[in-house]
């Protein structure tokens, strides 16, 4: 009788050793973030929100990147976006990957997330484009959508967006216009969904609330067309 199935074997060491050699190799502190282990399929138990994170310096990211897929055998590239972070500025990841053997118990699969931060005010940092041909189109997305330059790019042309475009749409202080200027269903309140029907005319008959700015859409007062000044026009 056979045995049944059992998962493979599961190292709980193997993400220490990505950092101990990653230190080794680079000098670099970096910092693994608890709550992102992924349980049996990435090796560990905690959290099980998503791959191991390892935070380090922008000023060592191209290092920290280039160990892992030289020496360390990650050499998968997934994808790199950003997140605006506001006041902390910009958070820059990259997802990588070791990939398995056929033989999963010899070696399984393993994920890894980089990631850096970048300040608001000097949004730069270094292209990993050398290391990963495929990051090329991902730093260029990131440039148009967030506005943070990789130095080293070859050829931070516009990706998605038309070259007359104005700004970078996925930071979070970019008005959108489009709401402001049509309405938006997510804003409208009752008795302001239709311009007719029952809803609309319980609206007219009884008080009206004061409709909701969509989100992404500063108060009329910070934002848009205001009307000529005729402070000294006493006509």
């Amino acid at each position: 009788m056979n045995a049944p199935d059992t998962p493979p074997a599961v190292d709980p060491d193997w993400l220490d050793h990505v950092v101990r050699e990653v230190r080794a190799t680079t000098g670099v502190e970096v910092c693994v973030e608890e709550e992102s282990f992924s349980g049996p399929g990435g090796g560990l138990e905690r959290g099980g929100v998503g791959p191991p994170t390892l935070d380090v310096p922008a000023d060592r990211w191209v290092d920290v990147i280039a160990a892992l897929a030289h020496d360390l055998g990650y050499r998968y590239f997934d994808w790199l976006s950003a997140v605006d972070e506001l006041d902390q500025g910009f958070a820059v990841v990259c997802h990588v990957a070791k990939l398995g053997t056929e033989s999963p118990e010899a070696q399984p699969l393993r994920h890894l997330l980089v990631r850096t931060r970048v300040p608001r005010e000097a949004p730069v940092l270094r292209s990993v484009t050398g290391i990963y041909a495929g990051a090329a189109w991902h730093e260029r997305e990131t440039h148009e959508m967030f506005g943070i330059d990789f130095a080293g790019h070859p050829n931070l042309a516009p990706l998605l967006l038309p070259e007359e475009f104005e700004g970078h749409p996925l930071r979070k202080d970019f008005v959108l216009a489009a709401r402001a200027a049509k309405p938006w269903p997510g804003a409208k309140e009752p008795g302001e969904s239709d311009e007719s029907g029952p809803a609309a005319r319980r609206g007219r008959r009884g008080s009206r609330r004061r409709r909701l700015a969509p989100p992404g859409v500063p108060a009329p007062d910070e934002w848009g067309p205001r009307p000529p000044d005729r402070g000294g026009d006493d006509g």
